[in-house]
């Protein structure tokens, strides 16, 4: 456990919580179970005229059918932009659950239809599967953009923690096609199976929440080799990718103390690097996951209003509150 003068006090709370967090093939269903009901102990806030509602939509070739949660607000003017919501959880846990509160709170402050992706968790379905499930609700998400008063070519995908990898897997395999994310934001993405084998790691960073030992089991079981492997695919470890040219503009944060720290730095240094419009956030005294407390952190809070106003700046319209 970190030093406690090291972590914003807001936070110890949740060190208390996660402290003895493990993640093994004996302990995954449990840990899984617990995931989902610590998502659904906080809910997110009501919002006037919201409709939430799960569906199925189409795979991608010889998949099965994609789950999706839909947040569809009361709206003005059509068509507005819309937000493909990937949730986290290592590759390993979660749902749309553990993404309802801050998907709810982007919805409250925008006023934009929000889909949330239920994708397949490794280790019973590796990469590329997850991802595959991810292109399959963008995709259904563009084709649908009529239907859900949607403008297609304002769509952003918002991913995080695995699901900020995933999310910018995606805005890379989308590249160059008709059909992409027009805007990335990443919140502490987990971007790089080589953070696992890394021989100097922050010695300040990693030390709670997510640790090495859990980042080792998620890269292992969504890879199916071992983390640090040659011949990882890009899209499944996106600071793999040689060219990050031409991809959508980006929004990554970070907290100070989190261990994915120096790999999402590094990555946006590399984008701006290739020419791709990118603002960063690190946020001080902050573990992995301090995004997810909105309503109990001022961070929290604050890290919401940051990622709104990218979003409004990057795609348009949108309530200021």
């Amino acid at each position: 456990m970190a030093e406690r003068h090291d972590v914003d006090p807001q936070f110890w709370w949740l060190l208390d919580l996660l402290g003895d967090l493990t993640l093994d093939d004996d302990s995954l269903a449990a840990t899984r179970a617990g995931f989902e009901a610590l998502s659904a102990a906080v809910p997110g806030p009501e919002v006037a005229g919201l409709v939430v509602e799960d569906r199925r939509v189409p795979g991608g070739p010889g998949d099965p059918e994609v789950g999706v949660r839909l947040y569809l607000p009361e709206r003005g003017a059509l068509p507005t932009p819309a937000l493909l919501w990937i949730h986290g959880g290592g590759m390993v846990m979660g749902s749309p659950s553990a993404s309802d509160l801050t998907a709810r709170h982007a919805v409250a402050h925008l006023g934009w239809p929000v889909v949330s992706v239920d994708y397949r968790l490794a280790p019973e379905t590796p990469f590329p599967g997850p991802l595959d499930d991810c292109t399959a609700a963008f995709d259904w998400l563009v084709g649908a953009a009529g239907e859900l008063g949607v403008d297609p070519t304002r769509i952003g995908v918002v991913g995080e923690s695995a699901g900020g990898g995933l999310a910018a897997g995606l805005a890379l395999r989308c590249r160059g096609r008709a059909a992409a994310p027009a805007f990335q934001v990443l919140i502490y993405p987990m971007l790089d199976d080589r953070t696992v084998v890394r021989p100097d790691p922050s010695p300040h960073a990693g030390r709670d929440v997510w640790t090495p030992a859990l980042n080792r089991f998620g890269w292992s079981a969504y890879l199916g080799v071992e983390p640090g492997s040659a011949g990882v695919a890009a899209t499944a470890a996106p600071a793999r990718a040689d060219d990050l040219s031409g991809l959508p503009p980006a929004f990554i944060s970070v907290g100070a103390l989190d261990l994915f720290l120096d790999e999402d730095v590094e990555y946006a240094r590399r984008l701006a690097a290739a020419g791709v419009p990118v603002e960063l956030h690190v946020f001080p005294r902050t573990p992995h996951g301090f995004a997810g407390l909105l309503g109990t952190s001022p961070l929290a809070d604050e890290h919401a209003l940051v990622v709104h106003a990218a979003l409004r700046r990057e795609l348009g319209g949108g309530d200021p509150c």
